[in-house]
């Protein structure tokens, strides 16, 4: 009855060895691969005219140990009936990406319809010599955008605030140094005191 306990724990021991070596041989084969990073940003410029600029700017970083070649940028999820391009434009290519470098890609819309838009990642797709299947990434989302939002107007105090925050530490140490110079040149009570009894 021992013996085929004791097959059975030396089978599963064995198993689990050759696991961990395929596992460590399969890290270490994409171990010397890119490694893909896109972040993506978004802002909104309200013209004069009353329309709203949507700028878009991506990074894509290679994090990875080797090149990676054949990069595209696909970001067309900007429905054409709440945005219009203004430049640029919403796919690129490159060549290739080295390890540790940047790739920078911009374009500007224009909002046409009230609301908000929850945008998705942008698609990054590249080779590596290793493999024969296309590798994809994903940038990070955006924030959702609230395009043609109502601006509340002003409140009177916005100026002091922005005043405040502006010089706020020059008056404060121009305060303590005006208060500083008073206690000094102002005699104390006491010796004012003092010195009117001398007199008498």
């Amino acid at each position: 009855m021992a013996k085929p306990a004791t097959t059975t724990l030396l089978v599963a021991v064995v198993a689990f060895f050759f696991f961990l070596v395929s596992a460590s041989l399969s890290v270490a084969s994409n171990a010397d691969a890119p490694f893909i990073v896109a972040h993506k940003k978004a802002s909104l410029n309200r013209l004069k005219s009353g329309a709203e600029r949507v700028s878009i700017s991506i990074d894509i970083y290679n994090q990875g140990s080797s090149t990676a070649y054949d990069v595209n940028l696909v970001d067309n999820n900007w429905p054409q009936d709440i945005f219009e391009i203004v430049s640029g434009n919403t796919s690129n290519s490159w060549e290739r990406l080295d390890a540790g470098g940047l790739l920078s890609h911009t374009f500007e819309l224009e909002g046409k319809v009230k609301g908000m838009f929850y945008g998705s990642p942008a698609v990054i797709t590249f080779r590596i010599p290793t493999k024969d299947a296309l590798q994809e990434a994903y940038s990070t989302p955006i924030l959702p955008l609230d395009i043609l939002a109502e601006k509340t107007p002003e409140k009177s105090f916005e100026w002091a605030k922005r005043l405040l925050a502006k010089y706020g530490s020059l008056v404060s140490v121009i305060s303590i140094v005006v208060l500083f110079v008073y206690v000094i040149s102002t005699p104390s009570k006491s010796s004012a005191a003092k010195a009117s009894k001398k007199k008498r």
